[in-house]
């Protein structure tokens, strides 16, 4: 009787090592977006926590889909391929979202920007900043900060009861400004993000996805803020709107 043959060797090590190589790539760009400039190959190496021989190999990879580029002394920075694969995130929510941005921006005189849910941050998605001001808050798109700290964290929240908070078993507790904000349409925070800095942000429902944040940040402003709350309210809910 002819014995049943026999797994492939080395086919799961071969998986888990595409699968290492995969996240090594992946953790290289976020070192990379991350860092303040450009890295030798030495400096990401370092901060990978692998061989130089090893980094270089995965570099080669990401430099191909030009995912990150290497300047003229060699050092290693994100690629245009990145700016490609941002635009493709929540594209119908960027898309509804600017015209709105821009306005609440140049109306307000402040930063205006959609925050996105991701595990315990929010992720800035997209951001205005007004065409006429030299002293506004800057707001990055791929700017993280915990979703338990700031205006737009607990705006995600009050998009959902409690109930529905608890349910998910994120591990994060539900803020009580949440329900505050749940009632008034809009969330405030002054100094949990950044010291000195003032945020307002009202939810915005996104069909078949999380919950996002429409929201401002400021250091001063002649505009009274249950005011500025629900001008973002009535723009989050225009674009809840063309999103549905």
């Amino acid at each position: 009787m002819t014995p049943p043959a026999a797994a492939p060797s080395g086919a799961a090590p071969a998986q888990a090592s595409a699968s290492q190589t995969l996240s090594r790539g992946i953790r290289a760009l976020e070192i990379l977006a991350a860092a303040p400039g450009p890295l030798t190959i030495a400096e990401l190496a370092d901060a990978m926590g692998v061989h130089r021989s090893v980094a270089y190999r995965i570099l080669r990879t990401l430099e191909d889909h030009s995912l990150l580029v290497r300047d003229d002394a060699g050092k290693v920075q994100p690629g245009p391929g990145l700016a490609v694969l941002a635009r493709g995130v929540s594209r119908n929510l960027q898309a509804a979202a600017l015209p709105e941005l821009t306005h609440l921006a140049n109306t307000l005189d402040m930063t205006a920007f959609v925050a996105v849910w991701d595990h315990h941050d929010c992720i800035t998605l997209v951001t205005v900043e007004p065409r006429h001001s030299g002293a506004t808050v800057a707001q990055h798109p791929g700017t993280r900060h915990p979703i338990n700290a700031g205006a737009p964290g607990i705006a995600i929240q009050s998009a959902l009861t409690e109930a529905e908070w608890d349910r998910l078993d994120t591990g994060i507790p539900y803020r009580p400004e949440a329900g505050e904000a749940r009632r008034k349409g809009y969330s405030a925070s002054h100094d949990e993000v950044i010291a000195g800095v003032s945020s307002l942000a009202a939810p915005v429902r996104v069909p078949g996805g999380r919950p996002a944040a429409l929201a401002v940040v400021y250091i001063r402003s002649a505009h009274d803020p249950e005011t500025v709350g629900a001008a973002l309210a009535e723009s989050a809910a225009r674009i809840e709107r063309q999103l549905a």
